[in-house]
Parts: structure tokens; sequence; C-alpha cells
């Protein structure tokens, strides 16, 4: 049995809901939201959805208590309009803290004890009061982090060289915020660290308009269609699919870091415990300080919740 709770079914709560449905990957899904007629909306049309589909899922409804023996809750909940007026994640910090204020004992009241997968933004401050507030382990809650910065930054690498974005390797770390950056030294294009295929293909690379490029990814979504949730929702499930399959999978996740006591997007490997280990990479000077930049901005926004 595959149990799934989702704790804000928004657009990218209702997307991952959808896409855990449609694939089949869920036996059994719990909605929670504050709209209780949204809630009952999205479970109609998800089971009318089924009647064409090969699989089924059970889904229920606006009860903490079904929790209790879910593998997974995702942590949807947010004010996406707060970011979008100000070009700013933090902005969104005074409604999602107070929403996970309220979510966390109700979640821990329910004796849930699996793995908590979250995209709230500011996502690492976020995530760390999850832990925290939970009691659950550090290895048992992450975020989605940079995982979804790092699909950015593949696709605008995959443009430059006019290639698959799955062809190109590498890492956005830090905050999922303006701190983060691009680990430009463990970047590959097919197999072929970056600097050397530049130079295969007669490229002079422009780090600074690309880091631009894959900043203002997100932002551009944003003013388009008012929200994102493909992308976003896309990392979640994968995340969860790694969970359950125990894949061993490598990519940066918002998980603890040591050195710095706080959460911030880092290289993880992720199953069936959640974060098995952090995964040291080999990072330049300049990169491991921009890494100490980003930590020490999440971790003094974080001191203000």
């Amino acid at each position: 049995m595959r149990k799934f709770g989702i704790i804000g079914i928004g657009h990218v709560g209702v997307t991952i809901a959808y896409t855990l449905v449609t694939k089949g990957i869920a036996d059994e899904l719990v909605l929670i939201d504050t709209n209780e007629g949204k809630a009952v909306a999205e479970q109609l049309d998800l089971e009318d959805a089924q009647a064409r589909l090969d699989t089924t899922t059970q889904i229920k409804i606006q009860n903490y208590a079904d929790l209790s023996d879910a593998d997974i809750v995702f942590m949807t909940a947010g004010k996406i309009d707060a970011a979008k007026e100000s070009g700013n994640r933090w902005a969104e910090f005074e409604y999602t803290s107070a929403s996970v204020k309220n979510i966390a004992p109700q979640l821990k009241a329910s004796g849930f004890n699996g793995i908590v997968i979250d995209t709230t933004n500011p996502c690492d401050a976020i995530t760390q009061y999850l832990q925290q507030s939970t009691g659950l382990s550090t290895s048992q809650v992450f975020g989605t982090g940079t995982f979804l910065d790092t699909a950015r930054m593949q696709r605008v690498v995959s443009e430059q060289f006019d290639t698959n974005s799955k062809n190109v390797a590498g890492y956005t770390l830090g905050e999922h915020g303006d701190s983060q950056f691009v680990a430009w030294s463990s970047v590959q294009v097919n197999s072929h660290p970056l600097e050397e295929f530049a130079k295969q293909q007669g490229q002079v690379l422009d780090y600074t308009a690309l880091e631009k490029e894959i900043r203002l990814g997100g932002w551009s979504v944003y003013q388009g269609k008012g929200y994102t949730s493909f992308g976003i929702a896309t990392c979640a499930v994968k995340l969860a699919e790694a969970v359950l399959s125990d894949a061993k999978l490598e990519c940066p996740v918002s998980c603890y870091n040591e050195e710095f006591d706080t959460y911030i997007g880092q290289s993880a490997v992720i199953g069936k415990n959640g974060v098995e280990f952090v995964n040291t990479i080999p990072l330049t000077d300049d990169e491991k300080a921009s890494f100490k930049n980003s930590a020490e901005t999440i971790k003094e926004k974080f001191a203000t919740m």
C-alpha cells in the first residue's frame, strides 16, 4: 500500500495529486486544504478521471488522522501572490510560517512517522521549521530545494549547446532563492567538463549571462501564468518515487547541513529513509564562499521566524 498525503492543494499540490493518480503511483491519497470546498472539488475531479484510468487510487480528504500511516506527506501550502508581487520568495515567509505553525502540530498529533517532502517557500526555512516542530529526524524531512533550480540550469546550458537537458549534469546549490549559485566546476555536457566542451564547440561562456537566465527562469513562469507547477511538482514526485523504491538517487535537495547548522540546497542521496546521507562534492574556493554566504543568509532569515 503506497499512501501519500498532500497538505495544501493549490497549483503545486493539485499537480502532484494529478501526477500520483494518473501515473498509478498512489494506492491511497489524502488531500488537506484550508478551503474545504476546494478539497471536495479536487477529490471529485480526480475520482471522475479514474473511470478512464487503468489504476485506482482511494482518495480521502480533510482529516489529519488519515495521515498516521502515510508513507510520504507533501507540504505544498503557500501564497504565491506574495512572491509574484515582490519578486522575492521570502515575501511568502510571514504567511507560510504562520500556516506551518498551525499544520505541524496536527501532523505530529496524527502519529505520522514517514517522510515529509516540502515545496513551500521559502523552502529551506520552512523545511527546517517542519523538522523541528514535528520532531521527525533530519533524514525524514527534506525539501525540493535547488532540485528545480538545477533543472533550470540544465535547460539553459542545453539550449546554449543545442543538446538535451538530460545530457547536462551538475548542481545549483544553496538557498532556493536569491543567494543560490551554480557550481560551474561541477557542470558537464555530454560527460565533458563544461569549459572543455565549450572550447570543443568554439564557444565562449558568459557565466554572468547564464546565471541571470537561470535565476530569471522561475520568475518568467510566474509572470507569464501567475504560478509555477509542472517543474516543481515533477521534482517532488521524482523524490517521492526515490523514497518508495529506495533508489539511492543522488541529487540536490534542501536538507540539514551540520557545518552551518541549517537546511540548505546541497547534494544528497535519497532512499527509503529519506536523506540517506549528504554527498559532499568538491567545490572551488569561490563556490565554497558562495555556499557559506547562502547558508548565513538562510540562518539570518530563519532566526526571524
